[in-house]
């Protein structure tokens, strides 16, 4: 596990100073590495903004078998679409089992990973606008990506650490760090101040993109590197996650409608082709993997091993039908282990032709903002609109459409939800964020339910973190 390093105070990226062997510290050192010093083209702060990006891929954020893969499949293994096997070597049984505590290795990893994103991004930011005589249309380009990243980072944590999502709520939230200063040592603030600060962080990065010195996503790219980039397609597909968290529903509808209209959903024929790297048809940002990347399905289904730690349960394989539904063979598969076969989740099993795990995280996709928008006209009770857009994905996967209207329409509008985005980093937040109970009814003795009042929605602020910065307050309960 890495060295454990509380990031907002103790991170020593942009500054390294060596100290004499006096008591007294050399104000010139040999040896030093500023940022500001350093930044002084806008090369620079491309290749600074390169690292940004790269931060995602840390193992506990979009990351690998080594961390928690916080955003990928730990939310799913913390509800009731996975249980773990025999075949797990247990790293990760304290978030399913929701007994993780301030001194978690793992918890803080998350709460580490997503502050360096931040931080990368921060130090992107940094100095920057004293480039913009020069050349403002790439400062513009650049700045815009670096604060739409550094508004994503800050919103997923919200997710884990957040007291509440409502959008004026006055419960804890997380700090926002909106500078590279690693003596700050920030309180977090309010739900609603939390929202505030990420979305004026997308809606600069959406107004700076308006005048850019050439577009992000290259007109040319192919399968194997399109989609990989901050645009403003991907800025309003943010906006419509964030506000469907927040509960703002006109919003919502607007940017989902946005992305919809900018990226069609794939075909029934091309939607398995997706999670091959063959294609990236309704693709709105992927995070980009390599060979020399760990693979990010697997603390769930580990490739190279053959070793399904966890497995999806009986009650979400009930929701597809296995005959029809194109999701069914693309999320799973039966592949026999010592001589007998067990259904696996192989989503993530790797590009075409290959088994070995390695495979982009599709974080955005546009039948992610068909969701978003037949939630938010559910809630404003135009079923009509909502259920159109329920059936317009239903179709698009093979599965039968409905007639659902009220309750019902919701409650079929959230089963969607669970079996679209399978392992994509959604179903514990979805649950949450809607109040419902964790009542996992099949495969489970053990931790088999969450009620929305339990303190264990929300993870714990690191021990080390309460420990250096005095302005920290403990999530209740902890």
């Amino acid at each position: 596990m890495k060295k454990i390093v509380n990031y907002i105070f103790s991170a020593l990226v942009g500054s390294l100073f060596l100290a004499s062997c006096t008591k007294e510290i050399d104000q010139s050192p040999t040896y030093t590495l500023n940022g500001e010093e350093r930044f002084k083209t806008i090369n620079d702060y491309e290749y600074a903004l390169t690292g940004a990006y790269s931060q995602f891929l840390a193992n506990s954020y979009y990351g690998s078998t080594s961390g928690a893969n916080a955003f990928v499949a730990l939310p799913d293994m913390m509800s009731d679409n996975l249980y773990e096997t025999s075949e797990s070597l247990v790293n990760y049984t304290q978030f399913s089992g929701w007994y993780y505590t301030a001194d978690d290795g793992y918890v803080e990893d998350i709460w580490l990973d997503a502050y360096s994103v931040v931080r990368q991004a921060n130090l992107t930011l940094r100095g920057i606008d004293n480039l913009a005589s020069q050349n403002p249309r790439a400062v513009n380009r650049i700045k815009a990506q670096a604060l739409a990243i550094r508004a994503l980072s800050h919103f997923d944590l919200l997710r884990y650490f957040g007291e509440d999502y409502g959008r004026n709520s006055t419960k804890l939230g997380v700090p926002y760090v909106d500078r590279f200063d690693i003596e700050q040592k920030p309180a977090r603030l309010t739900v609603k101040a939390t929202w505030d600060r990420i979305e004026a962080d997308l809606k600069e990065a959406k107004n700076l993109m308006g005048n850019m010195d050439k577009e992000i996503q290259s007109a040319t790219s192919t399968a194997a590197s399109a989609r990989s980039l901050i645009d403003p397609m991907v800025v309003n597909a943010i906006l419509a996650r964030m506000y469907n968290y927040a509960g703002v529903q006109d919003s919502a509808i607007k940017y989902a409608t946005l992305v919809i209209n900018a990226r069609p959903l794939a075909t029934p024929s091309e939607y398995p082709q997706i999670w091959k790297d063959v294609t990236t048809k309704e693709v709105v940002w992927s995070v980009k993997f390599q060979a020399f990347n760990s693979d990010i399905g697997g603390n769930v289904y580990y490739a190279v091993g053959n070793r399904a730690s966890y497995r999806p349960t009986t009650n979400l394989l009930a929701t597809y039908n296995a005959s029809t539904d194109v999701r069914y063979p693309s999320f799973f598969s039966s592949i026999a282990r010592r001589g007998t076969n067990r259904l696996v989740a192989s989503k993530y099993i790797g590009k075409e032709g290959r088994t070995d795990g390695i495979v982009d995280f599709k974080a955005f996709r546009t039948s992610e903002m068909y969701l978003i928008r037949a939630e938010a006209y559910a809630r404003l009770g135009n079923d009509v609109q909502a259920l159109l857009d329920l059936n317009t994905l239903r179709q698009a996967r093979n599965a039968a459409s409905g007639l659902e209207t009220g309750a019902a329409l919701l409650d079929a509008i959230f089963v969607e939800r669970r079996k679209e985005l399978f392992m994509e980093g959604q179903r514990f937040f979805d649950l949450k964020r809607t109040t419902r109970t964790i009542n996992r009814t099949t495969n489970c003795s053990n931790f088999c339910t969450l009620e929305p009042a339990a303190r264990e929605w929300n993870l714990p602020i690191p021990q080390s973190e309460i420990q250096a910065n005095p302005a920290i307050v403990q999530n209740p309960g902890y």
